[in-house]
């Protein structure tokens, strides 16, 4: 054979193999995708106030919608209702007796806003949206960030409800600032029903969403504990704390006892967890784990939960404590579940 023809064949095979293995890859995404789509839409979200907000969220998903959009609609419903004394409008205050809330919002981009202590504005979601979107920051805090929201619209609001405020003078007549576990229900819905798996003064709403085109994004808003230190800002606007998305492999939220989601990292972590191949259920046990293993007496006497979503429309929660409960909504599913607890 001559070494022109042997060069011609061997150029053929290796063209061959390439289109082959082309071929291969293109059926494996196109499978990915087809697994993906056979859930997506799909949206969850922390507490038994979160089907609330799936509802809007979903208005969004069913038409094709963003799941970034999807999200901020949704958290907005928990930041209106007054009646939702941890989240928003109404929200408890601080011990001086000022409401102040913190948010962040991140897409399948990377892209992510947040702001913290932020008084006077009732969507706070709203504004780290739009501190994503317009500047070139990723967090504003304090006077600064409601400034930044005065300046592009932001309506300036009283957002201590009277019952909140008679929340507060009565716990200031002892002062004591425990946080407490989630075991008694002392949460309330927007139709003023009682909520299994509320809690009485630390809580947040977190939603991850998976949209049509198989795109994720997610939200994170709260109040904050009641009666907290004037400044003091937890988990739910730390980006890769209260909430993290990678649009490759999921997103996770957390709700809890801020402070001990910050330590570990927790939703960033949970994410990377998915990323080495374990479920949102285990990757969700192994942060509440971790939380534990740093300190075990701790843990005892407080609530942390997970909750994670990954890229095939799978979910899953866990928490320290009995009581964490998360809603989804989905197209062939609408429930609120029970998650598992360590204790």
């Amino acid at each position: 054979m001559s070494s022109s023809r042997r060069k011609f064949l061997q150029s053929a095979a290796a063209v061959s193999s390439a289109a082959l293995l082309s071929s291969e890859n293109l059926f494996a995404s196109t499978q990915k995708v087809s697994q993906a789509a056979k859930t997506a839409p799909i949206v969850i979200s922390t507490w038994d106030f979160g089907r609330f907000a799936n509802a809007d969220a979903w208005k969004v998903l069913e038409k094709g919608g963003r799941a970034l959009d999807a999200v901020e609609a949704g958290v907005q419903v928990a930041e209106a209702d007054e009646l939702n004394q941890s989240v928003g409008y109404g929200g408890l205050p601080d011990r001086d007796g000022n409401v102040t809330l913190d948010a962040c919002i991140m897409d399948e981009f990377y892209n992510c806003g947040s702001v913290m202590a932020l008084e006077h504005i009732k969507h706070p979601i709203s504004v780290a949206r739009m501190v994503m979107e317009k500047t070139p920051h990723v967090i504003l805090v304090g006077d600064g960030a409601l400034q930044f929201a005065l300046a592009n619209g932001f309506k300036k609001e009283n957002l201590l409800t009277e019952s909140s405020e008679k929340a507060w003078k009565e716990w200031l007549k002892t002062a004591k600032y425990e946080p407490i576990q989630n075991i008694e229900n002392k949460s309330y819905n927007k139709d003023g029903g009682k909520m299994p798996g509320g809690i009485d003064n630390h809580d947040t709403i977190g939603m991850v969403a998976l949209d049509a085109n198989n795109n994720l994004g997610g939200a994170c808003t709260t109040s904050g504990m009641a009666f907290k230190m004037r400044g003091r800002v937890g988990d739910s606007p730390v980006i890769g704390a209260g909430l993290y998305v990678d649009n490759e492999i999921g997103a996770a939220t957390a709700t809890g006892v801020g402070e001990e989601v910050i330590r570990i990292v927790g939703s960033h972590l949970i994410v990377e967890l998915m990323r080495q191949g374990m479920s949102p259920e285990a990757a969700c046990k192994e942060g509440v784990l971790r939380i534990i293993k740093r300190n075990p007496e701790k843990s005892k006497g407080i609530q942390v939960g997970f909750l994670a979503l990954n890229k095939k429309g799978e979910y899953g929660a866990y928490a320290l404590q009995k009581g964490f409960t998360f809603s989804v909504k989905s197209g062939s599913e609408e429930k609120v579940y029970s998650a598992k607890s360590h204790y």
